[in-house]
C-alpha cells in the first residue's frame, strides 16, 4: 500500500507521514519507530487502555484498525473493512475480550458492529441486536479514517483480509 504524504503516519505518532517516517523512507533508511513492539495491536491496545485510565482523548490508526479513547475513560477498537468493534475500556477500567495475535493472523472476539448515521456512531450488539449511540465518539475522525483505510485497500487485498 502506498501512503500519501498528508495521511497520518502508520507508525502511530499522530504526525503526517511527510513530517515523520517519509524522510527516512526516501533516504532508504529504516525509520526509528519501524519494527518496534508498539506496532503490534496488543501493545497499541495497552497504550489505549492507559490513555483511557488517564481520561486522555487519543485517536490512532493501525492498519485496518482504529483505536480511540474519550475523556470519560472509554476506549474502543474498530475494524474498518467489516465495521466490527469491541470496547477496550469503560470509565477508565480495562475490559477484557479475546484477542489472539500471532504472525499474520489476528483473531478478535468482536462484540458489536458500528455505523455512522446522522453524525453519530451507532453500535449494534451481536449478542442481542441492541442498538445504542456512542456519545463522545470522534465521529468525523472515524469517518475520515475509514475512508482513508478503504481507499488504501485494493479490492484484491480486501478479498484476502478477513478479521475474525
Amino acid at each position: 500500500m502506498k501512503i500519501r504524504r498528508n495521511e497520518p503516519c502508520p507508525c502511530g505518532s499522530g504526525k503526517k507521514f511527510k513530517h515523520c517516517c517519509q524522510p527516512w523512507e526516501k533516504a532508504g533508511q529504516v525509520p526509528p519507530l519501524a519494527g518496534t513492539p508498539d506496532l503490534s495491536l496488543s501493545n497499541a491496545l495497552q497504550s489505549l487502555r492507559e490513555a483511557a485510565a488517564a481520561r486522555r482523548e487519543t485517536f490512532r490508526e493501525l492498519g485496518v484498525f482504529i483505536l480511540f479513547s474519550t475523556g470519560q475513560g472509554d476506549a474502543w477498537l474498530l475494524e474498518a473493512t467489516d465495521q466490527d468493534c469491541v470496547q477496550a475500556a469503560a470509565a477508565g477500567k480495562p475490559l477484557e475480550f479475546s484477542l489472539d495475535e500471532t504472525g499474520e493472523v489476528i483473531a478478535i472476539d468482536w462484540s458489536h458492529t458500528f455505523a455512522i448515521r446522522e453524525r453519530r456512531l451507532v453500535l449494534t450488539a451481536y449478542a442481542d441486536k441492541a442498538v445504542t449511540t456512542l456519545a463522545g465518539a470522534p465521529v468525523q475522525r472515524i469517518r475520515a479514517a475509514v475512508r482513508r483505510i478503504m481507499k488504501r485497500c485494493t479490492p484484491e487485498l480486501l478479498s484476502q483480509v478477513h478479521v475474525s
